[in-house]
């Protein structure tokens, strides 16, 4: 055996390598867009589980996230920030700035 011969080349072990290593690339790439998929869909799901009143709304905006990337963003803001309380807390924050000016002027 010289030092440029490569083993296992022409034997059943050669193609036996090859059948695995097109069993692990097929999988692999399987895993990838099955996760792809799973993460692309957590707005919904996360929506299913708060039952969220703009559901269709996120399910819409996922979708066509997969072709431009920033709408699955603001899917996934939409579903996971509960709006009424954001509001109710812009509002406090509002009131509470224009109090303390108002008490700063007297």
């Amino acid at each position: 055996m010289s030092l440029v011969s490569v083993p296992f080349v022409g034997t059943g072990a050669d193609t036996a390598l090859h059948v695995v290593s097109a069993v692990v690339l097929v999988a692999s790439i399987g895993a990838a867009i099955y996760g792809f998929w799973r993460i692309h869909e957590l707005p919904i799901n996360k929506a299913h589980s708060r039952d969220h009143h703009q559901l269709g709304l996120i399910t819409a905006l996922t979708w066509i996230g997969f072709i431009w990337h920033w709408v699955w963003v603001l899917a996934v803001i939409i579903a996971f920030v509960d709006m009424e309380k954001a509001i109710v807390r812009l509002r406090d924050i509002w009131n509470s700035d224009s109090e303390k000016s108002e008490s700063d002027a007297c």
